[in-house]
């Protein structure tokens, strides 16, 4: 197993599932990101795609499909093994082998957490059946600890869109179209995962100076991405012609070079979010506002209101002034449970 140490980095030449059992500690790994070989001739898509690939370094190394099964299970369980309790696991895959990769994860201690849709640009040409156009984002747990997951790490709770939905929430929804990236006369590796659907799930799910390991590096994006991001990296790629050229790229990575570009989420304004309510704060939203609403302020008004005044989110005061006996869908309110008895 030959190992090159870049900025403090590790990064291994071999195998992932005998490097891993040699090199990598039980719970020491917070992230792992990782796009496995498909097992579908992935040698050989460029005869589906009809792409150029004068620019794609050699080396890629495919599964069998009839190993696929046995491969999957012993690549799974070591990543099961070097997460931390607590720690966070994304798994990028195709349809074709999908079943595989879900049979291996039940047979971990690994939870669900979420199964994303990555919808991409210009997907495989078909005239006798529908494009495929999409990938699968597995994301799971290992229990036992607390899993980072950053709120509010790309947009705020109360940041709007033009149209006045929540910009939090639709990133967070469970479909993600972000477009593949193409480096015309750049040396590449077969399907490099782009940087922005790599910086989201890492942005996410870690923080700064946390240990990012890809199981199958490839073309190194995700251990550039980590570094962009100031976390550590680390990972295994089985070829050698590949291992050397990317390798030779990454030292010329800057740590946190891409902490310039992302964008400020704005997230003033919640300094109570998440800590308990008091009995002196829930008499304080209901009384507030129930002034608000009569003096005239529409009920979607009034929450945002209060959500600046009290420091807390939307989903927060609505959920409380609930369990209050405030109904925040009719016209008429006014206190609730424990109340003046005004009918609400």
């Amino acid at each position: 197993m030959r190992l090159e140490e870049v900025n403090g980095n590790i990064f291994y030449n071999g195998d992932c599932i005998v490097g891993a059992r040699a090199c990598i500690p039980d719970d020491s790994v917070d992230l792992i990101v990782t796009d496995p070989p498909y097992g579908i001739n992935g040698d050989r898509l460029h005869h589906h795609y009809n792409r150029d690939e004068r620019f794609v370094v050699g080396g890629y190394v495919e599964v069998p499909a009839s190993d696929y099964g046995a491969f999957s299970r012993n690549w799974i369980r070591e990543a099961a093994r070097v997460l931390r309790p607590g720690g966070s696991i994304y798994i990028v895959s195709g349809y074709t082998n999908l079943y595989h990769i879900l049979h291996a994860l039940r047979q971990t201690d690994l939870r669900e957490v979420n199964h994303i849709i990555w919808r991409y640009n210009f997907g495989v040409y078909t005239s006798r059946k529908y494009v495929s156009s999409h990938y699968h984002i597995l994301f799971y747990e290992k229990p036992g600890g607390k899993r980072t997951f950053n709120l509010e790490s790309r947009y705020g709770t109360g940041e709007k869109a033009q149209d006045n939905g929540s910009l939090n929430y639709r990133d967070r929804e469970d479909v993600w179209c972000i477009n593949r990236e193409y480096k015309p006369g750049q040396a590449k590796n077969k399907n490099e995962l782009p940087t922005e659907l790599l910086a989201k799930m890492i942005q996410y799910s870690s923080n700064e100076g946390d240990l990012v390991c890809d199981m199958f590096l490839g073309g190194f994006s995700t251990a550039r991405t980590a570094i962009g991001l100031n976390r550590r990296a680390t990972g295994f790629e089985i070829s050698g012609r590949v291992f050397d050229l990317k390798i030779e790229e990454l030292r010329n990575t800057g740590e946190g070079y891409l902490l310039p570009s992302l964008r400020a989420p704005q997230t003033g304004g919640q300094e109570n979010r998440g800590l308990p309510w008091t009995d002196d704060d829930r008499e304080i939203l209901v009384s507030r506002f129930a002034g608000l609403v009569e003096s005239g302020e529409t009920k979607r008004k009034a929450v945002e209101i209060l959500g600046r005044e009290l420091g807390r989110g939307r989903w927060s005061i609505e959920k409380m002034l609930k369990i209050q006996g405030v109904r925040t869908g009719s016209r008429q309110t006014g206190p609730g449970r424990g109340g003046s008895g005004k009918g609400v």
